[in-house]
């Protein structure tokens, strides 16, 4: 069965990538400005949220149709994520990242819960407030967005196939995993740069944070120096290479996995990409240890961050601001949903009295996955963006078995068979 034609005024990937490339080239031409209207504009907003939310209203308004192009997959996921990824691990300072400390990762698994008892809240709720909204296979389109809410795509499509949930639903609910889950990645990005404020009210201890980013600063200045075109041609060939070897081995990695190991599947192993981002990643962390570390001072990490806006844009773009029209109900649904994982993380941060970065992290990673986890870090701080890539690559392995539990509560309380 083919598709149909795109009806975008805008269907020439090539136009279309001169078009983002201008608009970025755009927002942070005025950006650098110093004075008068726009200095003030860019004080409350980030230049990384007009990044995200512009090609999402070219594609609202027909100008483009992000979910028919190829620039989000395979060019920014598949190609430029891991390059961004071995660029900004090439930078990093390991020791650093793992003074972090464990509350990251307990930040982590609360999402995760988190994620799964606001599935069981929400339908509970729309049954009162809505009970046509939850009726029929709802549970279904349910269980397959929390695979992509604690894991990822790989995790969603498997949880469609597990509960046979039918296309129409299983499209809705992706409508929603896009209007809703990408918006938040908005006011995350946003509220990123008013981390300080933040966590100076919450009264959360930021030295662990600080120290790293003091250390990856003083690092850069002392190897910085201005690029020449073998620094350059160095830099893309490390990244390019590197992206290249890991797709070269994902392939066959993953199909042995799906072969040979018998739970492989449930943990999404089976999967190339999974294995992609693994590989770029400790590819990055292991030449980090290297004389190739030095290649920040000629400007790796800012080559991978603009990898990193090349892939905030292409994910904005797939973004329609008005789907959610014709489904307002569901559209609540998810609201509730996520509401409920935002109020229980906090209180668990508040708990803690953990940073803003391990909340947004901690949430991103989970409702984000490997693709936008390392947007969200980034705003912190360039190089943390491989943390925020770890953490996400993590939920591919818990988000299938995590969402199978979340479909058979929600199948139990659906009174299906």
């Amino acid at each position: 069965m083919t598709e149909p034609a795109s009806t975008a005024l805008i269907t020439n990937d090539i136009v279309v990538l001169g078009l983002i490339a201008a608009t970025l080239g755009l927002v942070f031409f005025t950006e650098s400005r110093k004075t008068g209207l726009w200095k003030k504009f860019y004080t409350y907003v980030p230049a990384l949220l007009l990044c995200y939310f512009i090609p999402g209203i070219y594609n609202s308004i027909g100008l483009i149709d992000g979910n028919a192009s190829k620039l989000y997959n395979p060019v920014a996921s598949r190609v430029l994520l891991p390059a961004a990824l071995v660029l900004l691990t090439l930078t990093i300072d390991l020791k650093g990242v793992l003074r972090l400390g464990p509350k990251l990762l307990a930040m982590y698994a609360a999402a995760s819960v988190s994620v799964m008892l606001g599935a069981f809240a929400a339908f509970w709720l729309m049954g009162l407030v809505h009970p046509e909204t939850v009726a029929g296979d709802t549970w279904g389109g349910m269980a397959a967005l929390a695979g992509s809410w604690i894991g990822g795509g790989a995790n969603m499509v498997a949880m469609k196939e597990v509960f046979a949930v039918d296309e129409t639903t299983f499209g809705q609910f992706v409508v929603v995993d896009v209007g809703v889950g990408y918006v938040w990645m908005a006011v995350l990005i946003f509220l990123a740069n008013r981390a300080e404020a933040i966590d100076a009210r919450s009264g959360a201890d930021t030295r662990a944070i600080e120290e790293l980013k003091e250390r990856l600063v003083s690092y850069q200045k002392q190897h910085q120096r201005v690029a020449s075109l073998s620094d350059l041609m160095i830099i893309v060939g490390i990244a390019l290479g590197a992206v290249g070897l890991s797709h070269a081995v994902a392939g066959p990695i993953a199909a042995w996995f799906g072969t040979n190991v018998s739970w492989a599947k449930t943990v999404s192993l089976h999967e190339p990409f999974v294995w992609v981002v693994v590989l770029s990643t400790f590819i990055g962390l292991g030449l980090s240890f290297t004389r190739l570390r030095e290649y920040d001072g000629a400007g790796a990490s800012k080559i991978g961050t603009l990898f990193l806006y090349f892939l905030i844009a292409c994910i904005g773009m797939q973004m329609d601001i008005m789907a959610l029209a014709d489904k307002p109900w569901l559209f609540a649904l998810g609201v509730i949903w996520i509401s409920v994982h935002i109020l229980l993380l906090w209180l668990v941060g508040r708990l803690l009295r953990v940073p803003f970065f391990y909340f947004a992290l901690g949430s991103q990673s989970n409702i984000g996955g490997p693709a936008s986890a390392p947007v969200v870090a980034s705003v912190f701080h360039p190089s943390l963006a491989p943390v925020g890539a770890l953490l996400g690559a993590l939920g591919y392995a818990t988000g299938t078995v995590l969402a199978y539990v979340v479909g058979i509560v929600l199948r139990a309380m659906a009174g299906a068979a």
